[in-house]
């Protein structure tokens, strides 16, 4: 059966009119996606477009020194435009750079990677150091484990989330137990594993999976999924300097779509902690990754809904204050951060792509609803991708957009 024409399929899926949309809040989120899959983030307010709100990122730690001035803010350091490919390339190559017993490696990284990533990096620092390897994730991960035994610093590639269940096996049982079983003895905490992960607004059954939940039993191991560049480029450093595997899940659709002024010096951001992106005192809003942006939107409508989904919004509602919160670090998650906010709103509601049931979602409800189940003013609510596969032409309707999540926020508020 042929695939409609992105023409033919918009058509017949109904919008709101962009002239009954704030300006503030019209975002292609509202309707169908855009035919190549981006993600339109030209309104958001939660990227950092400034050189000085990009030094005054939460958590930022320096780890080199550089010239220092009382009269100016982050000591004369400086920032550059990139998005979440380019940020996460230079990562890499500070790596490189400062550990000479790194390497990175996996499915077609020698000449840059699908999403462009590694560009560069094997003509910077030699195809001994960045280089392709057989398509076999089993293998690539298996390799990892091996190298970062030895002690060196292995970031292996696993080119789509969707394929690193042949890996799950050498992650969940290997990488993760290594150790524990050697009671001290030996680990292999230089091994990170990359691999984007989430929808890309085209990407069907095998390229839009969010398989965070499935390793979120796996003690031993951490998940990491960031947000935007700043983000990706400062946790990927952690990550990699972790004495702990890690696995970095890389939102796909925010590679390019999300831009920032991005400190050029090598930092870190905090592994295990979550951000409070937007402060409020009724609702906690917690979620991670390209989600992230969906409940921007989402508080703007409560806020400020369009004429199609006012009368869906009682009036008393719309003066809500919503703290959005950013996991960041699916394992081990911020317990204590979740758990302050909830105790001061006395509601949550979780978002992700994933499919609802035993997904991340749940396991934070559940730990949360035992902490703060007097505090709580109603249920903890999940707003999830549908436990059906991800169905090309039905993507739109699979992942939580702004309509469902306003939707389980005035659920929430109204109980």
């Amino acid at each position: 059966m042929l695939r409609p024409s992105a023409r033919s399929w918009t058509k017949s899926i109904p919008r709101l009119s962009a002239r009954t949309v704030n300006s503030r809040w019209e975002s292609t989120s509202a309707g169908p996606p855009s035919a190549d899959g981006r993600l339109d983030l030209n309104r958001t307010n939660l990227l950092r477009t400034t050189r000085e709100s990009s030094l005054k990122t939460p958590g930022i730690k320096w780890m080199d020194d550089a010239p220092t001035s009382t009269s100016d803010i982050g000591g004369g350091r400086e920032t550059r435009k990139m998005n979440v490919y380019q940020a996460i390339r230079d990562a890499m190559s500070i790596i490189l750079t400062k550990d000479d017993t790194a390497i990175v490696f996996g499915e077609d990284v020698g000449f840059g990677g699908v999403f462009r990533c590694s560009l560069g990096l094997a003509e910077e620092f030699g195809r001994e150091r960045v280089f392709n390897t057989p398509l076999t994730e089993q293998g690539i991960v298996g390799f990892g484990i091996g190298f970062a035994a030895m002690g060196q610093t292995a970031i292996a590639e696993v080119q789509f989330a969707d394929y690193i269940f042949p890996a799950f096996d050498q992650m969940v049982n290997e990488a993760a137990k290594f150790r524990y079983r050697s009671g001290g003895q030996f680990n292999v905490g230089a091994l990170t594993v990359r691999t984007p992960t989430m929808a890309v607004g085209h990407g069907g059954l095998y390229h839009s999976q969010s398989p965070e939940g499935f390793f979120m039993g796996a003690s031993g191991l951490k998940i990491v999924i960031p947000r935007s560049p700043i983000q990706a480029k400062g946790l990927l450093i952690s990550s990699i300097r972790d004495p702990n595997p890690v696995v970095f899940m890389e939102p796909k659709v925010l590679y390019r779509s999300a831009v920032e002024q991005v400190p050029i010096d090598d930092y870190t951001i905090p592994l295990g902690q979550a951000e409070t992106i937007i402060p409020g005192s009724d609702l906690t809003l917690l979620t991670w990754g390209t989600p992230i942006y969906h409940c921007e939107t989402a508080i703007g409508f409560l806020n400020t809904p369009p004429e199609g989904l006012a009368k869906h919004i009682p009036e008393s509602l719309r003066k809500a204050r919503v703290e959005l919160m950013d996991l960041r670090t699916i394992l081990p998650w911020d317990v204590k951060g979740i758990e302050e906010s909830v105790n001061r709103t006395g509601r949550l509601v979780i978002v992700h792509e994933a499919g609802r049931t035993a997904g991340v979602g749940a396991e934070i409800g559940a730990e949360i609803q035992k902490r703060c189940f007097l505090r709580l003013k109603a249920p903890v609510q999940r707003i999830a991708g549908w436990d059906v596969p991800n169905g090309l032409s039905y993507e739109k309707f699979h992942i939580p957009d702004p309509v469902r999540i306003v939707d389980g926020l005035v659920e929430t508020l109204s109980y």
